[in-house]
């Protein structure tokens, strides 16, 4: 794959950036030159992560701890961004978890731990982005994961389709906001794909189906028109093209990279 060097020496801070699309994401703005801050609480693996950029990219990257759900976690990361680099042009914020149970089953604090992690931390993480983006005056993106289950659902999700919903309304307001300031924010919504994440849902929720792992994950792949799971590079081409200048009047959407999914 020809990669194209849209961020040679641009500042792009992931969060989730250890693993996944998250480190999927890292990987593909150092392909293309960019400075990476790799944010998590996975160290030793986000080290590696800011490793294999430094490598690929011939620049500086940084592994940050990050706990997206405490602000000032967040505000100290990009406070390291900034005083490292000077500048922050594009976040992602895809720092995620998934908790599934039946609605009557799914206890109060497993609630609060996925909309903690995967709305509230989105939320911080554009909040603490903006203020430092607001103060540049030049254009700057912002990304945040959301999720195919923030359109549409399925049984025993509650917390994940409701916090993944949520980050759709949230890059919506924030882009409403931030539109002045050219700084684009959308949402890119991943369909099935093949992460650590997914694999530790099929071993933890495909006994209740009565399958194997292996067997919940194969039934998952047929979910879409492509009968297949996608691979994180391909959520993480999406994100890279829309912080691109090429998508620079694109603002306020939820990009669905689905396999054609909600066709189906």
């Amino acid at each position: 794959m020809y990669i194209i060097k849209r961020y040679e020496d641009r500042v792009v801070a992931v969060t989730g950036g250890a693993k996944g699309i998250g480190k999927a994401c890292c990987l593909r703005f150092a392909e293309e030159g960019a400075k990476v801050a790799v944010m998590d609480l996975a160290m030793d693996a986000a080290a590696g992560v800011a490793a294999e950029c430094e490598r690929r990219s011939g620049r500086p990257a940084l592994a940050l701890r990050c706990n997206v759900t405490e602000a000032a976690s967040v505000d100290a990361a990009f406070g390291a961004i900034t005083q490292a680099w000077g500048s922050l042009d594009v976040v992602v914020a895809s720092a995620g978890i998934y908790s599934g149970q039946p609605l009557v089953e799914v206890p109060l604090d497993a609630w609060q731990k996925v909309i903690d992690v995967d709305l509230t931390g989105v939320f911080l993480t554009n909040k603490a982005a903006a203020a430092i983006m607001m103060t540049q005056h030049c254009g700057a993106a912002i990304i945040n994961i959301s999720s195919m289950a923030g359109k549409t659902s399925w049984p025993a999700s509650a917390q994940y389709s409701a916090a993944k919903s949520g980050v759709i309304g949230l890059t919506r307001s924030v882009a409403m906001e931030l539109a002045p300031y050219s700084i684009t924010v959308n949402a890119v919504c991943p369909g099935n794909t093949m992460t650590e994440m997914v694999e530790g849902v099929a071993q933890t929720i495909a006994g209740r189906d009565g399958l194997s792992a292996s067997e919940w994950l194969k039934l998952r792949s047929q979910d879409c028109p492509m009968k297949r799971f996608a691979l994180p590079e391909e959520i993480a081409g999406v994100v890279a093209f829309l912080a691109s200048p090429d998508a620079a009047y694109i603002t306020g959407q939820a990009i669905e990279v689905d396999g054609g999914m909600v066709m189906a």
